[in-house]
């Protein structure tokens, strides 16, 4: 992985993220340990495996423009645009969905150009087929020599950056469980832990895909399989972006039990997941679960449908 320049120090990561206990009876009468790893708390800015995934690619890109992929209300747009205004490169970001062109921005894309970044709005079909050779050469010529980051930030080099997320819970879980969207920081996050430990993956979105995008990007990140993971896909609630009155209850009862503000669309579901994963006794007893706070709560919209 490159090492990371001058520019990226002056951001004053907070690591090793805090690893805080959770007292809670609904894991304690299962004999399981409840741990936050609250890697949303490394930046304000680039929180959690948004940093662990985008300083090794900021660092290749060496201050040329990035273009990268994300949805209306991309956490991963959001933490590019504000990385390239805090160390001043440039960035573009390629929207799915053309009909949002030309309407007022959403706060979230309102923020991504604020920080300024370039907004190119296009229609599904391309966005689906964003990484085919022909369709990635169209953007281009549009906007520039730009260095490609993937969707969500998910290619070797993030994985190779959140090997050290495994690193820093050594010794200090038996499980280490993150919410999943693109893969990549499960797949580093498997690769960094040490033997008898193991990650567990709960996808945010459904499709079946995660499996082989993560054995993927271990096979070009680390030349093959490495570190003990599985994914849960029962706790997507409908799907990406998707919520239900159930997971709002149940977010809103976490928060008050630990004074942890609990984020909707990725957290609240890795810590369903894994309730319900201890009530079911697929953990045994003396068991400790250490989950990864990715992020908190922004702007995002309620999403119930």
């Amino acid at each position: 992985m490159p090492s990371d320049p001058p520019a990226l120090s002056r951001l004053q990561p907070v690591l090793p993220s805090p690893l805080q206990p959770a007292e809670d009876e609904r894991f304690a009468r299962h004999g399981v340990r409840l741990l936050l790893k609250r890697d949303d708390l490394i930046h304000p800015d680039l929180p959690g495996n948004k940093w662990r995934k985008l300083s090794p690619n900021l660092a290749a890109a060496a201050g040329r423009t990035v273009l990268t992929f994300g949805g209306a209300y991309s956490n991963h747009l959001r933490a590019t645009a504000a990385a390239g205004q805090l160390l001043g490169f440039p960035t573009v970001g390629v929207v799915r969905g053309d009909e949002l062109a030309g309407r007022p921005l959403n706060p979230s894309l309102a923020q991504c150009a604020a920080d300024g970044m370039r907004l190119r709005f296009v229609d599904r079909a391309t966005y689906r087929a964003k990484a085919d050779p022909a369709v990635l050469a169209g953007l281009l010529s549009d906007c520039g020599e730009c260095v490609v980051v993937p969707e969500g930030g998910s290619n070797a080099l993030a994985a190779q950056g959140c090997t050290a997320l495994g690193r820093e819970l050594h010794g200090r879980a038996d499980v280490i469980a993150v919410a999943c969207g693109t893969g990549g920081t499960l797949a580093g996050l498997a690769a960094g832990l040490a033997p008898g430990q193991r990650a567990l993956g709960i996808p945010v979105l459904r499709g079946g895909f995660l499996g082989d995008a993560v054995r993927e990007l271990q096979r070009e990140a680390f030349g093959g399989p490495t570190g003990a993971w599985s994914l849960d896909e029962r706790f997507a609630f409908g799907g990406y972006a998707r919520t239900t009155p159930e997971l709002h209850a149940f977010a809103d009862d976490f928060e008050d039990r630990h004074g942890l503000p609990v984020e909707r669309l990725y957290v609240a579901k890795l810590l369903y997941g894994l309730m319900t994963l201890a009530q079911e006794g697929s953990f045994a007893p003396g068991t400790t679960v250490a989950a990864v706070v990715t992020g908190q709560p922004w702007g995002a919209p309620d999403s119930s449908r």
